[in-house]
């Protein structure tokens, strides 16, 4: 078989339990659904750290941050290691990129590997947006979801039929501030959206320093829920209705964005099959990271908790990929890049220094003996000047989560200096899915809890990471 053609579709923000395929209470959403019903739906994808910029570091290096040296949102993406774009260009493949980057907007870090590249300086705006290209700077009328499609449909309209080509569709949405397309006025209104059931989760046996992270639903600004705030709603006492209120109307908009985003799924899609390139083309829709959509009284994403920590992947290849299918074994965000290469006929050594693992016979629905029972998670980004979510790492099982706040930036990119003592978390996955109680402390789970470390450390090692040993560890020279 001939090299088939790639597009690589990634939204920001995008938790998978606003997708309907994977059992939203909150949503539909038809076209991605399609993705799921005539090909694979990923259950189990983990990101390394929860972020935009270090999980698209990850993403396109196969490695995990602390080699990739792109640690957190104020990192700019050295090209320490090549990228799985430059490696298909290389080979052949016709390469674009359109959409959001944030990998810094120094010369030195902007998209190598691409025939045809437009991108968001940072994150970008949703209307009128600025985008940079290989020609300079130009500001777009329009709206960026729609932007970004028409430019990748553009790209596809122009290629050379005779060669394969790898497509990175990027959009913004549903990321921060919300705002969404008028088209879609009408959908989700306020005042019907379901509420998590976590949602006034009391997160009382907690670690410290997590009890004191600025993302409870009562830290949303007016830019991000965008009506006046009733009087009856201000003040001592009135701290869960305002925080229900707000919680309506960011989740309005945050679902409106993404059904922009699942429209464009479904004009790409549209596209190829006109075309007659839907049968030999890989088409994969993912997240940089997950959400938390009211969860536990949340929004944002850096912690280590599911809603975070999971990723949407579905990836519809009709020639190769079973219809309807489920991938249950454990995958991160590492492993997209030897995986793509792999689908292009290329080797995962191809990519120097990589650390991830092909998930592809996965997806041709092999079952593949010693795969990964566990998974790696490091959060750098500590005690950032507007979340204050703290500095961690941990191991994810199928039944046991392990979580140690060490609680120092190490020096990386803007981490506060402010150094709290280590805790800790342990969550029971089978008693309690929902991670709502925290047993680290509890002696009946002292096995799990000694297992969880062991294991953590042994990641640790495998993955060359260096744990933390107190203020004296070791800093890592990071890419200003």
């Amino acid at each position: 078989m001939s090299s088939p053609n790639i597009v690589f579709i990634m939204s920001d923000d995008h938790a998978a339990h606003s997708i309907s395929a994977y059992g939203s209470r909150v949503n539909t959403t038809p076209h991605l659904d399609r993705l799921a019903d005539e090909g694979a739906r990923m259950d189990a994808v983990y990101c390394t750290n929860s972020i935009c910029t270090p999980s698209r570091a990850s993403i396109l290096t196969g490695t995990y941050s602390h080699i990739n040296r792109a640690p957190s949102i104020y990192s700019e993406f050295g090209y320490r290691v090549p990228t799985f774009p430059e490696v298909l260009h290389d080979c052949g493949y016709q390469t674009a990129l359109f959409g959001k980057w944030h990998l810094g907007r120094s010369e030195g870090s902007r998209p190598r590997g691409f025939d045809d590249w437009r991108i968001f300086p940072d994150q970008g705006d949703y209307v009128d947006p600025v985008m940079i290209g290989p020609d300079g700077e130009e500001t777009i009328e329009g709206y960026a979801t729609d932007i970004v499609t028409q430019q990748s449909l553009d790209f596809l309209e122009q290629r050379d039929p005779d060669r394969p080509f790898c497509l990175l569709v990027h959009h913004k949405a549903p990321h921060r501030p919300w705002v969404p397309h008028p088209r879609y006025e009408g959908m989700y209104e306020a005042g019907t959206i379901p509420e998590p059931e976590t949602m006034w989760d009391d997160h009382a046996t907690r670690a410290e320093v997590v009890q004191q992270v600025r993302m409870n639903l009562d830290d949303l600004r007016p830019t991000d829920y965008k009506d006046e705030l009733p009087p009856e709603l201000e003040g001592e006492g009135k701290g869960r209705e305002r925080a229900s209120w707000k919680y309506q109307r960011y989740m309005r908009d945050y679902l409106r964005c993404v059904q922009a985003v699942d429209d464009s799924v479904g004009e790409i899609l549209g596209w190829l099959e006109t075309q007659g390139l839907d049968e030999d083309t890989v088409v994969i829709y993912t997240s940089d990271q997950g959400f938390f959509l009211g969860d536990h009284g949340w929004f944002d994403k850096r912690l280590m908790l599911d809603e975070s920590l999971t990723m949407p992947m579905l990836v519809r290849w009709p020639a190769r990929v079973p219809a309807g299918s489920h991938v249950t074994d454990m995958i991160t965000n590492v492993d997209f890049a030897a995986t793509l290469l792999e689908v292009a006929g290329r080797s995962p050594s191809d990519l120097p220094q990589q650390q991830g693992r092909s998930f592809l016979p996965q997806l041709r629905g092999e079952s593949v003996e010693g795969w990964r029972q566990s998974v790696y998670y490091r959060y750098w980004e500590h005690d950032d000047p507007e979340h204050h979510a703290p500095a961690h790492y941990g191991v994810r099982t199928k039944t046991h989560k392990f979580i140690r706040y060490y609680n120092d930036g190490l020096g990386s990119p803007g981490s506060s200096d402010r150094i709290m003592p280590v805790e800790d978390e342990l969550y029971d996955l089978v008693a309690d899915p929902n991670e709502l109680t925290n047993v680290v402390a509890d002696p009946g789970h002292a096995g799990a809890l000694a297992e969880t470390e062991q294991l953590l450390a042994d990641l640790q090692e495998h993955y060359g990471d260096e744990p933390y040993r107190g203020p004296d560890t070791p800093r890592l020279e990071w890419p200003s």
